[in-house]
C-alpha cells in the first residue's frame, strides 16, 4: 500500500513538473532566446550545446549591445534559473515512478544522478553567463571556457538523463 501511494505521489509530481518545465522551455525558446537571436543575429549561449570560445562569446556579446545584454540578464536568466529544477524534478520523478518496478536499482540511481547533475551543470552555466555578461568587455578567457564546459556537460547529462527516463518508461 505504501509503495502504491508513493508511486502515485511521485507520478503526480512528475506530471506537474513536466507541464511547468515545458511551459518555461517554450517561453524561453519562442520568446526570450528567439529575441536574443534576432537582436544579435547569433545563437545565444543557451543554444550552443557544443560550447563556445572566448572569441565567440565576445562576438555575441558585442552584437547584443547594451540593451540585449540587459535583456539576457533580466528576462532569459530568471527563466533559466527556474527551468533546471523543474526539468530535474520531472526526470527524477519520472525515473522513480517508472523505475520503482525495476529489479536493478543501480540503473534507476544512475538515471536520477544524471537528472540532478544536468540541473546542477545548468545552474553553473547560468552563473557563468551572468559573470561573462557582467564582466563585458573585460572577458576572462578562463570564465568563458569554464562556462562553455558547463554548457557541454549540461547538454551531455541532460541528453543521457532524458534518454534513460524514456528507456525506464519503456522497460
Amino acid at each position: 500500500m505504501k509503495n502504491r501511494y508513493l508511486s502515485m505521489r511521485v507520478g503526480k509530481i512528475a506530471i506537474v513538473a513536466a507541464i511547468l518545465a515545458a511551459t518555461v522551455y517554450l517561453v524561453m525558446v519562442s520568446v526570450t532566446l528567439a529575441h536574443l537571436e534576432v537582436v544579435s543575429g547569433q545563437r545565444p549561449f543557451d543554444m550552443r550545446p557544443f560550447g563556445y570560445s572566448p572569441s565567440d562569446a565576445a562576438t555575441f556579446l558585442d552584437a547584443l549591445g547594451i540593451a540585449g545584454r540587459e535583456y539576457y540578464l533580466s528576462h532569459q536568466i530568471p527563466l533559466d534559473m527556474l527551468y533546471p529544477v523543474l526539468l530535474a524534478m520531472t526526470l527524477s520523478n519520472t525515473i522513480l515512478w517508472f523505475g520503482s518496478r525495476m529489479p536493478n536499482r543501480r540503473f534507476m540511481h544512475l538515471s536520477v544522478f544524471l537528472a540532478v547533475g544536468s540541473g546542477l551543470f545548468d545552474y553553473i552555466k547560468n552563473i557563468g553567463i551572468v559573470a561573462i555578461i557582467l564582466s563585458w568587455p573585460d572577458l576572462a578567457d578562463y570564465v568563458v571556457y569554464a562556462t562553455s564546459a558547463a554548457t557541454i556537460l549540461k547538454s551531455v547529462t541532460t541528453t543521457l538523463a532524458v534518454s534513460l527516463a524514456v528507456l525506464t518508461g519503456l522497460l
